[in-house]
């Protein structure tokens, strides 16, 4: 099996640290950073964390599971 091999977090991500005085300020950073990058460098940084998760809850899979529930409609 070949395993996929994302960007890591950093590759994408600033390399600048930041201080602000307050949350708000911060807040309006992050969004501007965000709406800054490519939609496949917000992918990778999704996947390059959801990796980093798995692995650090030791799952082996490089899948997500496809989760779905079956429910009854009411007919009114």
């Amino acid at each position: 099996m070949r395993r996929r091999q994302y960007a890591t977090l950093e590759s994408v991500s600033q390399k600048e640290l930041q201080i602000f005085r307050n949350f708000e300020d911060a807040d309006r950073a992050d969004d501007e950073y965000y709406a800054s990058i490519t939609p496949e460098q917000r992918l990778e940084i999704l996947l390059s964390l959801v990796l980093a998760h798995r692995e650090s809850q030791g799952e082996a899979s490089t899948r997500l599971e496809r989760v779905y529930r079956v429910t009854e409609l009411s007919r009114i």
